[in-house]
């Protein structure tokens, strides 16, 4: 009796890991992450005003990183994991408004916004996954700090200095190193699974394993690809973030058609089936309807 849920659960991870394997994967290409690039600019300049929204948040999010940088700089790894946690599922109205789009639909914020409400399931076993890693990171790195500075957690300003001391350079490679770690692991679950759950209603282990598969699959690219949003993000952080207004909302865009991209795709995606039907039906097709049954 007591084997049971062991056995649903190894069951369904089993069922899982056979439906994610059952994901056609597409070879991907050095020049495909500018092409994504220039897509999500095209999609920012096709919706103006929903990229701006979304644009002003990631704004506001790196606004807080800074404050935390300055105030509590033994935080600062923590913050930007929860950043990162936070930023994946901001990015998902982006990746709605980029399908919309493909479906020939209008882009809709208030659609966008509450696009994940049909995914709860899904989106909350990845956010407790999203949350163990980011307590973990930040556990970590708090430790390189303890390890390192014995005396006490340093200022902002003795953070800066202790990196760019050249006799510092062990606390530097161990920090970025743990960093590295797990970076790599929140981008490879993370690099199409929350589109894949969007476009696919899939379940959270499916679209990790998939993400994994990608990343896996096509390494060379992948690693690329983090390099360009590790960079874009890194410039725009200067002039205190303002630059996310634009380089968010692209970013975001563009993961989606990362994900497009990587996977072979459905005929259509099922949540926009029916308003595709609807918006491409006569103005009086209910009526002719009507008339025909009665």
């Amino acid at each position: 009796m007591t084997d049971a849920p062991a056995q649903n659960d190894s069951a369904a991870s089993a069922q899982s890991e056979a439906t994610a394997s059952a994901v056609q994967l597409r070879p991907l290409h050095w020049m495909d992450p500018l092409r994504w690039v220039a897509r999500g600019v095209n999609d920012m300049v096709n919706a103006p005003g929903i990229s701006s929204f979304y644009g002003v948040c990631f704004w506001i999010l790196a606004l807080a990183l800074g404050w935390v940088f300055r105030a509590k700089p033994e935080y600062t790894m923590s913050i930007a994991s929860g950043c990162l946690l936070v930023g994946p599922f901001l990015a998902m109205g982006l990746y709605d408004t980029s399908r919309r789009r493909e479906a020939g639909l209008p882009p809709d914020l208030g659609q966008s916004i509450t696009c994940w409400d049909t995914h709860m399931g899904s989106m909350g076993m990845l956010v407790l996954v999203l949350i163990v890693l980011e307590l973990l990171w930040g556990r970590a790195s708090l430790v390189v700090f303890a390890v390192f500075f014995h005396t006490g957690m340093p200022s902002t300003t003795g953070v800066v200095r202790a990196i760019f001391n050249p006799e510092n350079w062990d606390f530097v490679l161990a920090y970025l190193s743990v960093g590295s770690v797990f970076a790599t692991l929140v981008f490879s679950s993370m690099v199409v699974s929350i589109p894949m759950i969007l476009d696919r209603d899939t379940d959270a282990l499916t679209a990790g394993i998939t993400s994994i598969r990608v990343v896996l699959q096509n390494p060379g690219v992948m690693l690329l690809w983090g390099i360009i949003i590790s960079v874009l993000v890194g410039l725009s952080l200067w002039s205190w973030g303002a630059g996310l207004l634009v380089v968010g909302p692209v970013l975001g865009y563009a993961s989606w058609h990362a994900y497009r991209a990587a996977i072979e795709p459905q005929s259509v995606a099922p949540a926009c089936a029916d308003e595709v039907a609807q918006a491409d039906a006569p103005p009086n097709a209910n009526a002719v309807d009507s008339t025909q049954r009665r």
